[in-house]
């Protein structure tokens, strides 16, 4: 399935990049505070490459001698690339993902013969040892030696924004590594030796540090910082609870994942990170983070979240210092959630067979509206897809709006989508509202903090009971017709 090697390390994905021209190094000084931001987002916006800054200014005023990476994958291009494929395959992918998550009945010896690429992902899954990781090579003095980035000018302060936080729960020992949960959670520089960790209540982090706190015992945590692609996409992915991202990360690279015990903390830690900062939370022990700019647009409010004190960091020579920036989309979440959504859409149709096409608008913030696209065959049909949806994932409980549509409709196209809402959709009838559903906090329109409504918009053809009227036929051309005229038209129009 995949149609490139499998980077085992950041390094590696930045050596293809570059060999593809889709790696810039920048040699003028650009400083972390704010004007970094300047670049990454005009890269982005444009379809640029990656960046690497030689000289990244720091607040004293000198470059870092660790080079910043940034805008990694700021095309669909390259996320797919980061999981080992070309875009056209990602949908092929999504439909492996689904078929590992509820796999068919296994029919005779051809059919076992033909599921070898499942069962070599599976054997991928299982995480390999190493006794002398590259991340152990050097110890860094502390936090004040990376360049964090202070990306927009009402942040409280640098903030980590490519931190993949890796827990376990308490009652488990280091070595169970099924067990584990990985997150990008946004991380606040205190100070030298401490950091604020951002994980939402419904996060797996948050999980974790409850059941520590219930047993009154500091819980270590790790934050791996330039992974390789597939372990940082996997972070990412909105996989089942059930399933560690650590494990998982070796299906998307086709290779097993290296793993080492960390130095000061009970925990296994990615081997082939660029750095890893090693260190505790303590029950209660928490500092206000923010305000910081967040993917809706707007800084959101300071609040109080875990403290974490740091014991060690670790990273490899010549390190290498992953960045990102979040803001109104685009943004770089905003260009890895475009993919994301070709990835669900198997798994989707695998609950809810009548989706033809599920479109997550990215400058809806990636998850808060949906257009969805149906064989519809019966009355009811589309209220029946959307609280199917509603219900189904836990990234569906934040989405606000979903607009439903039929199989003529290109849900991707907001003129077809439009067009179906204005002549298929009656306000009084075809709107449905729901009231205290759960919704992420960030949203500053939900009138309480968590709880917001819904509405679901049928712009369906309506059949049957749905209503007493004639429905009128949609206009359309002979095909042989249209086809002849761009014939001609095109000899003529050059």
């Amino acid at each position: 399935m995949r149609s490139l090697p499998a980077f085992p390390d950041l390094r590696s994905f930045l050596t293809w990049a570059e060999g593809s021209g889709a790696l810039a190094r920048l040699t003028d000084p650009v400083d972390l505070r704010h004007e970094m931001t300047a670049f990454e987002l005009a890269a982005l916006r444009a379809g640029g490459p990656a960046l690497r800054f030689e000289r990244a200014v720091q607040a004293d005023g000198q470059p870092s001698p660790i080079p910043v990476i940034a805008n990694l994958f700021g095309t669909r291009q390259r996320v797919a690339a980061g999981l080992g494929l070309d875009v056209q395959q990602v949908p092929e992918f999504g439909s492996f993902l689904a078929a590992l998550r509820a796999p068919a009945p296994v029919e005779g010896m051809r059919d076992a013969l033909s599921r070898w690429p499942m069962l070599k992902a599976a054997l991928a899954t299982r995480p390999k040892v190493m006794k002398r990781p590259p991340v152990q090579q050097e110890r860094l003095p502390d936090l004040t030696a990376l360049p964090v980035q202070t990306p927009w000018p009402g942040d409280a302060g640098p903030l980590i924004t490519w931190p993949v936080v890796v827990t376990r729960p308490h009652d488990t020992p280091p070595e169970a590594v099924q067990r584990y949960n990985l997150g990008v959670y946004r991380a606040q520089v205190l100070g030298p030796d401490r950091l604020i960790l951002r994980w939402l209540a419904h996060r797996g982090g948050a999980a974790h540090a409850r059941g520590w706190a219930r047993a009154g015992a500091p819980m270590p945590v790790a934050i791996a910082l330039g992974c390789d692609p597939a372990l940082l996409l996997s972070a990412a992915l909105p996989l089942p609870e059930t399933v560690s991202e650590l494990t998982f990360s070796g299906v998307p690279r086709g290779a097993r994942t290296e793993i080492a015990p960390a130095r000061t903390i009970p925990l296994m830690v990615p081997a082939r990170a660029e750095i890893v900062i090693e260190g505790w939370v303590h029950p209660g022990e928490t500092a206000l983070e923010g305000p910081f700019g967040d993917h809706t647009g707007y800084y959101n409010a300071a609040e109080p979240f875990p403290l974490m004190q740091v014991s060690a960091i670790t990273c490899r020579r010549d390190p290498l210092y992953l960045s990102t920036v979040t803001g109104r989309p685009p943004d770089e979440p905003s260009v890895i959630g475009e993919v994301f959504n070709d990835l669900a859409l198997p798994v989707v149709q695998a609950q809810i067979p009548e989706v033809l096409d599920l479109w997550l608008p990215p400058a809806a913030c990636s998850y808060r509206m949906a257009v969805v696209r149906i064989a519809k065959r019966y009355p009811g049909q589309a209220r029946r897809v959307m609280m199917a949806l509603w219900g189904m994932l836990p990234q569906f409980s934040y989405t606000k709006m979903i607009v439903v549509v039929d199989d003529d409709i290109d849900a991707r196209n907001w003129d077809d989508v439009l067009w179906a809402i204005s002549t298929r959709m009656d306000p009084a009838r075809d709107v449905m509202s729901i009231d205290s559903t759960p919704m992420d906090y960030l949203d500053f329109a939900s009138p309480r903090e968590g709880l917001a409504g819904k509405i679901g918009i049928d712009a369906t053809t309506k059949i049957g009971a749905e209503t007493t009227r004639d429905w009128g036929e949609v206009m359309a051309l002979d095909p042989a017709h249209e086809a002849r005229a761009a014939e001609i038209l095109s000899k003529v129009l050059g």
